[in-house]
């Protein structure tokens, strides 16, 4: 989600400017490669990019073919076969070993549907979305390009090529797809993006460790909210990256957050009985990611006083609730703590383990 707000927010600056643009979409990787369907690069005139559609070896090029689609003012699909070693260019520098087929498209800014008005519509509202793309392998064939949006049962743009109920069902299944389609008796290809809404981490603590936890999670373009008691410590003075920032008791940050299955949750207040009512409200939510700071004796403690009260956990608490928090890294500064947090966050959240890839013996990418 961060690429797409960030190519929406230099699409307006160049906008703004008068300066011409054109977006690069990787829609379609055949083998290796280290974007993988659905990247987005913009590209102004004056040559400014922003966002990526490779590790760094395909931009230089594909910086000229689309100031050549802004020159034109057309649509192009251009084929990079990094698998091809007599190609010097690209094989030697990538060395991904894939086919990777990226389509060029001319912004026009007059346009209310054009592609990067569309994509605003992903980042309007906190749900999730489908982005629609249609591009043809076929050598001279029309690309016609992003041409809508679908969330929670509407397309965007009139649904002109009868794909709404492809699109939905896109939704359903939470997974991008890619189908070949009939449109205007020529065959297509359309590449229905699945784009889940941003990750909301709720942090409980606002110490002096829990700033790095808000700017890694900011980096990878998490919506972030800090909340405790303390009125001196949750400031945005201090957390310049959180979006939200709650001053209040446990019940009141609980009561001021939204909490779905992408809200992720982390206690580091350092206050025991603060932590223990934030966690006794987390019982009965849905949220999938619980990480407590401090030793296993605290967590277990914790589990003991909860007893106590007449609350039992259940196995599916027991596996949500992460403690101590973090993946074994040997990490001991704050930094090194919140970069052990946020990795064992997008641990669970992708249903991995955290292991060295060295291990892995089938794609890096399903």
């Amino acid at each position: 989600m961060t690429e797409i707000g960030n190519i929406i927010a230099s699409y307006e600056k160049a906008n703004a400017a008068g300066k011409k643009t054109a977006l690069a979409t990787v829609v379609k990787v055949e083998g290796s490669s280290y974007r993988q369907a659905g990247a987005r690069m913009l590209v102004t005139e004056d040559g400014i990019l922003t966002g990526a559609i490779s590790g760094g070896c395909l931009e230089g090029d594909a910086l000229r073919k689309a100031l050549l689609a802004i020159n034109q003012k057309q649509n192009k699909l251009i084929t990079y076969d990094t698998s091809d070693e007599s190609i010097l260019e690209f094989s030697v520098q990538l060395g991904c070993n894939g086919i990777v087929h990226i389509l060029f498209e001319y912004i026009d800014a007059a346009d209310p549907n054009n592609p990067l008005e569309i994509l605003k519509k992903v980042e309007e509202n906190r749900t999730e979305s489908v982005v629609l793309t249609l591009f043809s392998l076929e050598r001279n064939a029309k690309q016609i390009g992003t041409v809508n949006v679908f969330q929670e049962g509407k397309s965007f743009v009139d649904d002109s090529y009868s794909l709404k109920n492809e699109g939905l069902n896109v939704l359903k299944s939470k997974s991008s797809q890619i189908k070949n389609i009939q449109i205007e008796n020529q065959e297509q290809t359309a590449l229905f993006q699945y784009i889940a809404p941003p990750v909301s981490l709720i942090i409980a603590g606002a110490g002096n460790d829990v700033q790095p936890v808000v700017k890694m999670a900011d980096l990878l373009g998490w919506e972030v909210t800090v909340g405790e008691g303390r009125v001196t410590h949750s400031t945005q003075k201090r957390f310049p990256e959180a979006k939200n920032l709650i001053v209040g008791n446990a019940q009141e940050l609980i009561q001021n957050v939204k909490i779905d299955d992408r809200t992720y949750f982390v206690l580091m207040t350092h206050n025991y009985k603060y932590d223990l009512e934030v966690l006794k409200f987390l019982l009965n939510t849905t949220c999938p990611y619980i990480g407590i700071l401090g030793p296993k004796t605290k967590l277990q403690r914790m589990f003991d006083d909860l007893n106590e009260q007449g609350i039992i956990l259940t196995d599916e608490d027991h596996k949500r609730i992460y403690g101590p928090i973090g993946l074994d890294i040997g990490a001991e500064t704050s930094e090194e703590i919140a970069l052990s947090v946020i990795s064992e966050i997008k641990a669970v959240m992708e249903n991995r383990k955290g292991n060295s890839l060295r291990y892995k013996t089938d794609k890096i990418h399903g």
